[in-house]
């Protein structure tokens, strides 16, 4: 199963401090809004989001049709497809994304421990 670029997803308490934090670890912002509470760095292929007050806990995000760099890939799989796939196999969704449409769109699910995984397509 194909899931695209992965990231973490961090659920901060102080986004300034968090990304002074990172940017110590080599990490350099890359994408997101200071003023809108949310960033994404990235330290080569590692990529993570800062997140202040927009969710509970960290979150293990994939992107279908991006690389680890963002860049849109030729081919890739469908989150719709993912998602069938993953029904077939009785994972339990969090969320859905609609079967009846195309591009964007997401689901979540978790992990035996409760770890959210986050499957957002962007394209």
């Amino acid at each position: 199963m194909e899931l695209g670029a992965f990231s973490v997803s961090l659920a901060v308490k102080d986004l300034g401090a968090s990304k002074a934090f990172y940017e110590k670890l080599g990490f350099e912002p890359v994408g997101g809004d200071e003023a809108q509470n949310w960033l994404i760095m990235r330290n080569r292929d590692h990529t993570i989001g800062l997140f202040q007050g927009m969710f509970e806990a960290n979150i293990l995000t994939f992107n279908p049709g991006w690389d680890q760099q963002c860049n849109e890939l030729e081919s890739f799989t469908d989150i719709r497809d993912l998602q069938a796939e993953l029904k077939r196999q009785g994972a339990a969704l969090a969320s859905e994304a609609d079967p009846s449409t195309s591009g964007p769109a997401s689901l979540m699910l978790s992990d035996p421990d409760g770890n959210q995984i986050l499957i957002d397509q962007h394209r």
